[in-house]
């Protein structure tokens, strides 16, 4: 049996998911004008959505442009904006429908969240991702 190839691709943020911190923040100050709490309290609420919303929206960017996952040792390795490769292991993956939601740790123990959606990625390293994901949990782990 042929060993899997490697998966790269490169990265960028979804648009699609860029919209939803807006989305939570209208539905929050809505629910805030709707409740019945004096309008101090619904003051204090609306500043606080607005400042959870402000601290989200800017929370610096992912610094990862690129990813790769080697078929043999199924380590990956990340490409940063600054053009330097960083080694990372996989810590987490769940796939919910067409997206792919990955978490992977850097050798010096910080998390890279990538989201991989219809709008940043390609269908094809989408699908080879579910699957390769899909028999890394079918295998048992050596203890």
């Amino acid at each position: 049996m042929r060993s899997a190839p490697a998966i790269g691709f490169e990265y960028r943020p979804s648009r699609l998911f860029a919209y939803l911190p807006a989305l939570v923040l209208v539905l929050a100050l809505i629910a805030d004008v709707a409740c019945a709490l004096p309008w101090w309290a619904k003051l204090a609420l609306a500043a606080l959505a607005l400042a959870v919303w402000t601290r989200a929206v800017r929370r610096p960017a992912c610094p990862v442009v690129a990813a790769g996952w080697s078929a043999g040792d199924g380590q990956w390795s990340l490409r940063r904006a600054d053009g330097g490769d960083v080694p990372a292991t996989l810590a987490s993956s769940r796939v919910l429908g067409p997206c792919i939601w990955l978490r992977l740790r850097t050798a010096d123990r910080r998390i890279a969240t990538l989201l991989l959606a219809p709008d940043n990625s390609d269908a094809d390293i989408r699908r080879r991702l579910r699957i390769r994901l899909a028999t890394m949990r079918d295998t048992p782990s050596p203890a």
